[in-house]
């Protein structure tokens, strides 16, 4: 597979609740950084510290999260994937739609790091109870 259908492959099987798959892909030592502001947000390593403390936790506090991905762009080891958070934060029944853009890098078949950059504002806003 190329670098692109790997991360493509990653989106798929967090689409299928796949783990195994995900383990796969992600190399063990992984690092994983999200914006300040976002759930999860901050630098974790670990194929199992990113499932365990970034993604199960989406499916604890919203009842929708979906990262839709619009665009793909392929610069060999880097694999930028452009598009939209939606979601619906549990607390509030509050939904958004946030801009996003994730770089992964991928070596010998696995990604090693993502990065990411989104619209914090619009999740936070999703998270606040109304006045």
């Amino acid at each position: 597979m190329t670098n692109l259908e790997i991360v493509q492959r990653m989106y798929a099987a967090f689409g299928e609740r796949d783990r195994d798959t995900i383990l796969a892909i992600f190399d063990p030592q992984i690092e994983w950084v999200q914006n300040e502001g976002f759930p999860g947000g901050g630098r974790h390593v670990g194929a199992e510290a990113v499932l365990t403390d970034v993604f199960a936790k989406f499916r604890l506090e919203w009842d929708v999260w979906q990262a839709v991905v619009t665009e793909w762009l392929d610069a060999g080891e880097a694999i930028i994937a452009i598009g939209e958070y939606r979601g619906t934060f549990k607390a509030t029944g509050r939904s958004m739609t946030a801009a996003f853009a994730g770089v992964y890098r991928v070596r010998a078949g696995r990604i090693i790091s993502f990065r990411q950059y989104a619209d914090t504002a619009k999740i936070a806003e999703a998270m606040q109870p109304l006045a």
